[in-house]
């Protein structure tokens, strides 16, 4: 079974909500996981640029045929992440999603899943939360169901 948004709403996802209406979201202050997706199907097309913050000097952006290589075709899910328990200003789900957010704006808080930012429809994608006890293991079980349907990690996971 594929990870599909259906099917991530069946194992207790929430949200679905694109980046720039995180802000007016009731984000948990748990600790626990969350998504990326790219509801459309159609070919991506890759920036030469990003919008996203560079971070200790280094440019966020790669070239196009390194992003054409890293995607993974018919997946939705395009990054998978953590984010430990916290208060308001600092982690659990609020703040890393916030955090992740502001990167694609050019803030320099938040380097992973940084591809997302070199794709011309970023605006139009998708994210979901979980609160969950165990972020680490859940994202890791999540990154490893996705490499077993895959054969590869998503778009956006440089590691796992």
């Amino acid at each position: 079974m594929t990870l599909t948004r259906r099917v991530l709403e069946e194992r207790g996802f929430r949200g679905f909500v694109h980046f720039s209406l995180l802000a007016t979201q009731l984000l948990p202050l748990d600790g626990g996981i969350y998504i990326v997706i790219r509801a459309s199907d159609a070919a991506p097309t890759f920036l030469t640029t990003s919008t996203a913050g560079w971070r200790k000097g280094n440019n966020p952006a790669v070239s196009t045929s390194q992003l054409a290589a890293k995607w993974v075709e018919g997946a939705e899910v395009l990054y998978i992440g953590k984010a430990d328990a916290g208060t308001p200003a600092n982690h659990g789900i609020r703040g890393r999603l916030r955090q992740y957010a502001r990167h694609g704006l050019g803030g320099t808080s938040h380097h992973g899943g940084r591809y997302i930012w070199q794709l011309q429809d970023s605006d139009a994608l998708l994210v979901a939360w979980k609160p969950t006890p165990d972020p680490r293991g859940e994202e890791n079980a999540l990154l490893a169901e996705f490499e077993t349907l895959h054969h590869a990690l998503p778009f956006a996971n440089l590691r796992h």
